[in-house]
């Protein structure tokens, strides 16, 4: 295997941190490492001694804690109890079931005390909040896992006598046995051991507890240690603008590569400074930055009205008050209109000083039965003046669940709201401005991109609109490219699209960019050969090998394993596949390393020959074992090189060496309305692994079809920490099940050819004042606020939780901006930024009247995700009713003058108890329904990567009659009509026995069938006479020519458009068995373990009163 320049042999070039660390303030302490994966270490890893870093701590002192985090967390105090938020004044036990109460109306309790954390208390090691305050230090001199480790170096040398690697042929009955292979002479180096998370008490989803040790995986790097000084230079503000040079040093962090954050400032875009890979150079004088106190601009965008106009200059700005630059600032405002002209609407940002808006109007609950809309609920938009709304970032890739942002932490913590971020950063975009040039123009200080919401002050410089330092604007970026014209830097696309994607320089890289490299994992056991899922897979590569993203570069390899380990030798050359295996599990090796990933181009007739003899091979195959563990080890050792994507097809619970498993699942439990064990992982195997994967920049996409529990929780942890995806097919088997088959079929095409993003990462900034603490979704935290992604792909969303550090009274408007730095399949380094401008208000009523309902459900599921594990499920189902009790009982103690008996909301959270209620009873959360432990699980790995568009479906699907479908408000989509139905409420009272009724959960589509539904439309529609001669188990609408068949098909595939997974179609009939999962989505009604929606009211109306 030819190894491209700059994928040689990988350098020691990262560090481990020496355990797991809890964390206090101003001091680090080393815990003990688990030692349940010793085995899966000891002959594999050696601990560098080099690149020892130690960053600079900054964790503020916790105080008492205000609701949804209006400091950092609480650090940890081993032994103590759980904390992550403030807790709720109101008692709420969590009330019986319906069924225990038909004579206990009168007294129900509430829920527990539990609110979102317990006041004044610091958090457990469990709790994720706290963990991005204050990082670990890697170099602990009496770590004795680190000594350990440096003595148990891998030989590399001879393969033990009892690792023989038989070499078949694979062609009909031939079984030529071939002489057991020697090691290579010159093997892989030995990897670096990765961070070395301990394994804590109810590990939990977004646990990136120490990810982001100072020692982050610093993967392939070519540069060396001498270079760390220089690379800050470049990055902190030695110059304005980031160019190709010839002299630029080659910088060797991800951290320094894209930019720190406010290098000489404590208040930063996130809670604490990123540490820096090598001390900070001292500040250049030409570019000197704002004190932590110095009035901003006053964003100064010309013409602004007086109200908003700063006089005088921020204190270190750079200009002197008396120089010409500020009698320029007036004199260029009619210079510069558009984008940066703040129009005098700004003046009605107080919404109280108008007439009241909409979103303000009261909403008695209890006594306005529709309270659902007819129509899709939209994204609320920004009070901005109307040339800000044009420019600003579109909802679909980046949304705040406040638009009108509170002026202090205090009024944020009046208001009650959860305030965060949702990102879909990479989603499709049918239109995207492309900048190549020598020249991508960011700020000094903090690193921002420049964007629309800066201010030019005159042709010559511009204001951040993150933290107001004056910058200088280079001289390529005097002449725009699109109007061929010179002097007109605002006209530029850059600051004409809020979001853009730069061809980034080399300045950007690392390394040479990646090729495409992709691995297929593959379980043969006797199981998986009995699901057949090799058959579909195979076929489906088949058809799709030549759509794979990826150049003339691309790079495949395919392992096997079930017992023993399977490689497969495609070097071109050879006139068919060749397999090795190796059966010594406890040191895997690879045993021809240099053509196992082969050229997809050179090889592919082999590769064909490979996929069409894999369904086959295996037919009869007794092995019942599975060696996940040793199989993932192999390929990362196989990955390292370069980096890439690995995708892990597995059916059962590992069962043979490193990360075997056993069954935790008791099946007695499932309807359990009590405590729900085993959320969390059983071993730490698989997220040590992933760790490593991610210093590597290699991913790992697990695919689990299985008929049985596989430990989810477990095996999930590959992906999680990796930056991978999750898929999951439950009770699969290819004739027994065949929606699933089908489902996998069309989910492969769409994992397949979708397009992908390698060795990626990414950093959110935000206005000075405003800080992160805590982030959500599949990625490795690299350092406070860099994650990084191994990989990154259309379909993954993120979200991320901010608190106010400092009052924005100086300022307007503040601003988001989000950078993912990536290589694309074809080689190309690319960076991907979105901007994202809101207003900023004094009144709460103004706060309220901003809130967006479905972001903060999506971010709120979030929590309780976290909550779940690190804590206990009924803790997060406690805390998510009393965010609605508090938030609505703050509205109507503050805002609302009304002395309505009944429940009262403003409109624009009147939404926010039934998406509750349907969170409540969500499989991720739901209590006493029988629900499989792996099941929910997986709906709660969802929750955490789903981007908001999907994920509301999942929590609060859609209900439409589409018996009675007519063109009246359709739709044209691609010279298709597509008919729009009104929403229907999720209540048995609204089906009909005459009608038909589509519900669209998401990932599974429901058509429900009445019992005395128009025989014309059963005809028309489901080509079947009548209602009796429906089958029970129907999954496709056929193709009639019917006016009727063609509403019906179009609107369901307008429905399923852009979905990342394929929805699954059930046709359900009127008092059929498959009625009840059905029915189970009607969350508006009440269930024996669950309230109705209107009873949910009236208990939170009860817990207000209290």
């Amino acid at each position: 295997m030819q190894v491209p320049s700059g994928y040689g042999l990988h350098p020691q070039s990262y560090t481990a941190p020496s355990g797991h660390y809890s964390q206090g303030p101003e001091k680090m302490t080393s815990l003990p490492l688990d030692s349940q994966c010793d085995d899966y270490y000891s002959g594999l890893y050696r601990v560098p001694t080099q690149n020892v870093v130690t960053p600079n701590t900054a964790s503020p002192q916790p105080g008492a804690q205000q609701m949804y985090g209006s400091v950092p967390p609480a650090p940890h105090v081993v032994g103590s109890t759980l904390g992550s938020f403030q807790a709720i004044s109101h008692p709420s036990p969590l009330p019986p079931p319906p069924s225990q109460q038909y004579h206990q109306q009168q007294s129900l309790s509430g829920y527990s005390t539990f609110a979102w954390s317990a006041s004044g208390l610091p958090s457990t090691q469990d709790n994720l909040i706290q963990n991005h305050t204050s990082l670990a230090t890697a170099n602990n001199p009496t770590n004795p896992v680190a000594d350990t480790l440096s003595c148990s170096v891998m030989q590399n040398v001879q393969p033990p006598k009892s690792s023989p690697v038989v070499s078949a042929v694979l062609s009909g009955a031939s079984s030529t046995r071939t002489p057991a292979a020697s090691r290579p002479v010159e093997p892989l180096a030995s990897v670096a051991r990765p961070s070395e998370l301990l394994q804590q008490k109810g590990m939990q989803y977004g646990e990136y507890v120490n990810n982001q040790a100072s020692s982050a995986p610093t993967p392939l790097s070519s540069t060396s240690d001498d270079e760390e000084e220089e690379e800050e230079d470049e990055e902190a503000g030695v110059d304005s603008s980031s160019t190709t040079s010839s002299a630029s040093p080659m910088p060797n962090s991800y951290d320094a590569l894209e930019g720190g954050s406010y290098p000489d400032m404590l208040s930063s875009s996130a809670s604490s400074p990123a540490p820096d890979p090598a001390p900070a150079p001292a500040p250049a004088p030409a570019a000197p930055q704002p004190s932590k106190m110095a009035k901003p601009f006053g964003y100064g965008y010309p013409a602004l009205q007086p109200g908003y106009q700063n006089a005088a200059a921020p204190l270190n700005s750079g200009v002197p008050p008396g120089s010409p630059a500020y009698s320029g600032f007036q004199q260029y405002a009619q210079q510069y209109p558009g984008m940066n002209q703040l129009s005098s609407s700004l003046g009605g940002l107080s919404l109280q000083s108008s007439s009241q808006p909409e979103s303000l109007r009261p909403v008695n609950l209890t006594q306005e039965r529709n309270i659902l809309p007819m129509t899709p609920v939209w994204a609320p938009v920004p009070n901005l003046n109307l040339d800000l709304k044009k420019l600003n970032c579109s909802p679909d890739s980046f949304r705040c669940t406040l638009t009108n942002i509170p002026q202090t932490q205090a009024l944020l913590n009046k208001a009650k709201l959860p305030l965060g971020l949702l990102l879909h950063p990479f989603r499709d975009l049918t239109q995207l401005p492309v900048i190549t040039s020598n020249t991508i123009v960011r700020c000094r200080s903090c690193r921002t991109y420049i964007n629309p919401f800066v201010s030019f002050i005159d042709q010559r410089r511009w204001k951040c609109n993150l933290c107001y330092r004056v910058n200088d604007v280079p001289e390529e970026f005097m002449y725009n490219p699109l109007t061929r014209s010179y002097g007109e830097p605002h006209k530029r696309p850059e600051v004409q699209n809020s979001t853009v994607e730069f061809i980034a320089s080399s300045d950007y890289m690392l390394r040479p960019p990646q090729p495409a490299v992709y691995l297929f994992v593959l379980d043969v056991s006797h199981n998986a050969v009995e699901a057949g899922y090799l058959t579909i897979l195979c076929q489906s590569l088949l058809e799709n090998l030549d759509k794979l993203p990826g150049d003339s570069r691309t790079r495949i390899g395919f392992m096997t394993f079930d017992s023993t380990i399977h490689f497969y030798n495609l070097q071109e050359g050879l006139s068919q596949p060749q397999m090795l295996i190796v059966s010594d599990i406890d040191d895997v090796f690879l045993p021809t390393p240099d053509s196992l990933l082969v050229n997809l181009y050179e090889s592919k007739e082999l590769i064909k020959d490979l996929l069409n003899a894999l369904p086959n091979m295996f037919t009869n195959t007794r092995e019942t074992h599975s060696a996940l563990g040793p199989a993932l080890q192999a390929a990362f050792k196989l990955m390292s090189p370069t980096g890439g994507r690995v995708s892990v097809f597995q059916t059962q619970l590992p069962s043979l060496g490193a990360g075997l498993l056993q069954s935790r699942e008791d099946p007695n439990q499932r309807s359990s309305t009590k405590v729900v064990q085993h959320l969390g992982p059983a071993t730490d195997f698989y997220k040590k692994l992933a760790l490593d994967c991610s210093g590597q920049q290699t991913a790992v996409d697990l695919f689990l079809l299985s008929s049985q529990y596989s430990d989810l929780a477990s095996l999930a942890c590959m992906s999680k920490y990796s930056a991978g995806c999750i898929y999951y097919y439950p009770s699969f088997h290819y004739t027994h099940n065949p929606s699933q088959a089908e489902k996998l079929q069309k989910d492969l095409k769409r994992y397949l050819t979708r397009k992908i993003g390698f060795e990626a990462v990414m950093r959110i900034r935000c206005t000075k004042g405003l800080s992160m603490h805590t982030f959500h979704g599949n990625f490795f935290v690299r350092s406070t606020d860099l994650l990084s992604l191994a990989n990154i792909n259309p379909d993954a969303g993120f979200a991320v939780q901010l608190s106010i550090e400092e009052s924005l009274t100086d300022t307007s408007l503040v601003c988001f901006q989000t950078a993912l730095l990536y290589t694309s399949s074809k080689g190309e380094r690319r960076i991907r930024v979105h901007t994202l401008c809101l207003p900023v208000v004094s009144a709460l009523a103004d706060v309220y009247a901003g809130a967006d309902v479905q972001a903060s459900i999506c971010l709120l599921a979030n929590m309780a995700v976290d909550r779940s594990i690190s804590s206990s499920l009924s803790d997060a189902r406690d805390a998510l009713v009393n965010a609605v009790v508090d938030s609505l009982s703050a509205y109507g103690s503050t805002v609302s003058n009304l002395q309505h008996s009944g429940l009262i909301a403003p409109s624009s959270l009147k939404l926010f108890p039934l998406y509750v209620l349907a969170l409540l009873k969500q499989k991720a959360f739901r209590t006493g329904t029988s629900t499989r432990l792996d099941d929910r699980v997986y709906a709660m790995c969802q929750i955490k990567c789903q981007p908001l568009v999907h994920l509301m479906k999942m929590i609060h699907p859609n209900l439409y009659r589409i018996d009675r479908l007519t063109d009246e408000g359709a739709i044209h989509v691609n010279d298709r009509v597509v008919p729009q139905p009104p929403l229907q409420k999720l209540s048995a009272e609204k089906l009909t026995r005459d009608g038909a009724f589509l519900m669209d959960c998401g990932s599974v589509f429901y058509i429900w069938i009445g019992k005395s539904c128009d025989s014309n439309f059963i005809e028309d529609v489901l080509g079947y006479p009548n209602f009796a001669s429906i089958p029970q188990k129907m999954t496709h609408l056929p193709e009639l020519d019917t006016l009727s068949s063609e509403r019906a098909r179009s609107f369901i595939t307008w429905l399923r458009d852009n979905r990342p997974l394929n929805p699954i179609l059930h046709v359900v009939k009127d008092e059929s068995p498959a009625k009840t999962e059905f029915f189970q989505h009607l969350i508006e009604d009440r269930t024996e373990a669950a309230f109705s929606y209107y009873e949910f009211l009236l208990h939170i109306q009860q817990q207000i009163c209290k």
